[in-house]
């Protein structure tokens, strides 16, 4: 995990706002949200703690990158996104399960 990436999902953990380069995280009265380059990538419910991922227009290896480490701070663990011939997939490593991604969906 990025040092980037460890900062921000501490932010998150302690409901902060942070901003460090291009990451970006903003509390919306119950919501903490990350945005990357401007695009919004996450929003995390402070009640519930539901996670839901965005790929903000761009699906790109950075973008990928810090939905994988919030997955692996918010979540059991054995969630992932990754790419296979172009397209996004989450997988769910602990049941063996793979579905397509689509932005907006909670995991």
């Amino acid at each position: 995990m990025r040092q980037i990436e460890a900062k921000m999902n501490k932010a998150m953990r302690h409901f902060l706002p942070f901003s460090s380069g291009n990451t970006t995280v903003v509390q919306h009265r119950n919501d903490m949200e990350v945005f990357l380059h401007g695009n919004h990538i996450a929003t995390l419910n402070k009640i519930s703690m539901d996670l839901r991922i965005f790929d903000g227009g761009w699906q790109s290896n950075t973008t990928k990158s810090r939905l994988n480490a919030l997955l692996d701070e918010f979540t059991h663990g054995g969630y992932g996104v990754f790419q296979k011939d172009f397209v996004w997939y989450v997988s769910d490593r602990l049941y063996g399960s793979v579905r397509p991604f689509f932005s907006g969906m909670t995991v």
